[in-house]
Parts: C-alpha cells; structure tokens; sequence
C-alpha cells in the first residue's frame, strides 16, 4: 500500500514537472509562433529570421528585448501590454540606446563574456554616425546597420555582417550607394577602390584576417575618418618601423607644411597598391612628380637610391635563379640559399629605410647584401660546372663500361665457338 502512495506521489510530481516545462516552453515560444503565423512580411519575418540569432543561442528571448507579458497565450492586447513593459519596435534614433540597456551594463554582460567591452554606445556617439544622429539625420547607421537585426551573429561567425571578409561590403550598402549618400559630399567608390588594393589581396586570396579594412582604419562604433594629422597614426599601426623612418626623413616637415597627411599622399587610402622599386625612379607616372620638378635635385637622390635597391634586387634574382636551376638539376643547394636570406633581409631594410631617402644608409645595406648576392651567384656557377663535370664523367663512365660489355660479348661468343669445335 505505501509503495503504491509512493508511486502514485511520484507520478503526480513528475506530471506536475512536465505540465510546468510545457507551459514553460510554449511561453518561451509563444511571440515566434503567433509571429510565424502572421500574413504581414515585417511582422513574420522576425520569427523567420531569428533561428540562428546569437541572442537565441544564449539563452535570451523576444521579451528581453521588447518586453510585454509572452505568457499571454493568443491574446494580442495582453502580451503587448505596457504595464508589463512591452516596447515593440524602437524609433531608428532610440536603436543604440536600446541595445545598450544590455550592452552598456557591465555586470549583466560579464554573465556572458567577461572580456567583452561595454562602451559601444558611448564610442558610437562620439563617431560621425552618432553625432549626426543626434543632429536628426535618420539615414546613419546605427547598431541593426552593420549588425542586422534578428539574425545577429557572433564576430567571428563567417556568416556575420561584421566578419573581416564582409565588413567592406557592409559598410558599402551605404557608403557604396549613389543615391543613399547623395548630398553628402562624400565618395561612393570606395569598396571599388579597396577591391584592387593589396590589402583586399590579402584578406581575400591569402586568407589573412589581421589585414586591413573599413574598421581598421575608421573604427567600428566609433568611426570617424582620419584626418591630416592623424592619418600617420592609423597606418603606423600596423607599418610602425616604416612609419618610424618616415618620421626622420625630410619629407615629415614638408608634408606638414603642406598640409599633406602622410602615407596616403604617395600610396593613396583605398586603393594601396604594393609599392615598386619604381616609384622611388621619381618622374611621370609617380607620386613624386606632384610636388618635385624633373631635374629637381631631390629627383636625382631618389634615382640613386633606386639604382642602390635596384641592383640589389637584380642580384639576388640572378642568385635565385642559378640557385634554382641547379636545385632541379639534382644539386644541393641548401647552403647557398640560406647564406642568400642575409641579402634578401638587407633588400627589405633597405626598402624601408628608402623613406628617410638618406642614399649613404641605404647604400650602407645595400652594398654588404649585393656582396652576399654575388658570392652565391659563384657559389651557384661552381655547381652547374660541378654538374657538367658530373655529367661528361658519367658519360665517359658509361662509354667506358659499354665497351667493356662489348668486349666481354664479343669474348663469350669467342669462348663458345672454341667449346663448340
């Protein structure tokens, strides 16, 4: 009899258990199933859409965000309720201030990722997009630009707006569109731009993530572009030993006094392309010719630092390529080529230090690396006249050994025709 109570008290706990999670799920659920259900498109597609949402996959629900009572099953005046704090959709203007009831509390976040900031919307406002939005301009971005809405994803979620391979693309549905950006005096080719810069090839084709794009250099919430004086300062974040020698060179002054910013005014923004040897040959078709006559003296510095890094480049190629030759051939190289790193790191310095345009450093580099360059150079002629060598030996060998196969044939047939007789 006590066994069967006690059965009997379980069942009707575990009863009470389902009937609890049951409820409990159909609230969970009960604003994407009535949602789902309407006819309107920007009223079902939220439902549609949110399935892969990062907020979902944490833990968090319609309500959080939009508040109202989402236990208030078929019965519309209810969950919309505003004694129980429902907002629906929020003006364009109230978006950064809204996501940041969440995302500006320090103490709720860390629940989710102790590392993440919490100063995205003070940074929002102090970018261009932020300023203007409180000037009454209703065509900025704001979080649901760049983020979307209902179907946000995490940064590194390959699907994310923001993901590094997608952010230009983002950031050009505005920048990139003639008739959105219209009046505002801003470009519209930027994304076409940066398609044929380095660093697009880069983050692109060679998969590399850390390589610049829109946010890299403008910031993410809070953009703003750089201006004349600090423009240095956002490409040396990356290029700080080039930007170091940038800084003691003559030009440094000259572009101050110009009012020139750094960086950009040889190698452009957008479209970065990998710098030559040749554009230090100054003249037409050069960033030199902008500011520098033909005959100029400062011309003819830059010519002979482009003779300096030119041979060394010519010398180190011929090196490779005898190298080469010989590696195919069957030689071994392995010592020539690491000996031949030692130019090739003088090239890259030399390259750099082509910035300051001081032709007595740089020849300092380039002379010990053209050295080394002309050392491997004899060291990969001496392998081929080995490898030839090698070769008419083996040739006489091989001659010598069919004439011995020769003989010996010649001598066998002999002894049979003696065995035979």
């Amino acid at each position: 009899m006590k066994i069967a109570l006690r059965v009997a008290f379980i069942g009707i706990l575990t009863g009470a258990a389902c009937l609890l999670y049951v409820a409990s799920a159909g609230a969970m659920h009960a604003c994407l199933d009535c949602h789902k259900n309407l006819k309107e498109e920007r009223l079902n597609r939220p439902a549609q859409k949110i399935a892969d949402d990062y907020h979902i996959a944490r833990g968090l629900k319609c309500q959080d965000c939009h508040g109202g009572d989402h236990t208030a099953f078929d019965n519309k005046e209810a969950s919309h309720s505003k004694a129980k704090g429902f907002l629906g959709k929020p003006k364009r203007q109230d978006i950064p201030a809204f996501c940041g009831r969440c995302h500006s509390d320090a103490r709720y976040m860390k629940k989710f990722n102790p590392k993440i900031r919490t100063d995205q919307v003070k940074e929002y406002y102090s970018s261009t997009h932020g300023k203007k939005l409180r000037e009454g301009d209703q065509k900025v971005a704001v979080c649901i630009s760049c983020h979307d809405v209902h179907a946000i994803r995490a940064i590194k979620d390959q699907a994310a707006w923001t993901y590094p391979i997608k952010a230009a693309e983002t950031c050009s549905r505005c920048h990139g569109d003639p008739k959105y950006m219209a009046g505002r005096k801003i470009p519209t080719d930027q994304l076409n731009k940066y398609k044929k810069s380095i660093h697009y090839e880069v983050l692109t084709k060679k998969g590399d993530l850390s390589a610049p794009t829109c946010p890299t250099c403008h910031g993410n919430h809070g953009a703003t572009p750089p201006g004349v004086d600090s423009v240095e300062n956002v490409c040396s974040h990356c290029h700080a030993a080039t930007a170091e020698l940038f800084d003691k060179s003559e030009h440094k002054e000259a572009f101050s006094d110009l009012g020139q910013p750094a960086c950009v005014t040889c190698h452009s923004n957008h479209d970065v392309m990998k710098p030559t040897d040749d554009l230090l040959a100054g003249g037409k078709g050069t960033p030199c010719e902008t500011c520098h006559e033909e005959d100029s003296a400062e011309l003819k510095k830059a010519a002979e630092v482009r003779g300096l890094i030119g041979s060394l480049s010519s010398w180190i190629e011929r090196a490779d390529a005898i190298l080469t030759r010989a590696e195919e051939a069957g030689m071994e190289v392995g010592l020539p080529k690491f000996e031949l790193i030692e130019a090739k790191d003088n090239l890259v310095k030399a390259r750099a230090e082509s910035h300051t345009l001081k032709a007595k450093k740089i020849k300092g580099l380039t002379d010990p690396g053209v050295e080394v360059a002309q050392k491997t150079v004899k060291k990969g002629q001496e392998l081929m006249v080995e490898l030839q060598f090698r070769r008419k030996w083996l040739a006489s060998s091989l001659l010598v050994i069919a004439a011995v196969l020769v003989a010996l044939s010649f001598k066998i047939r002999e002894v049979d025709r003696r065995g035979r007789s």
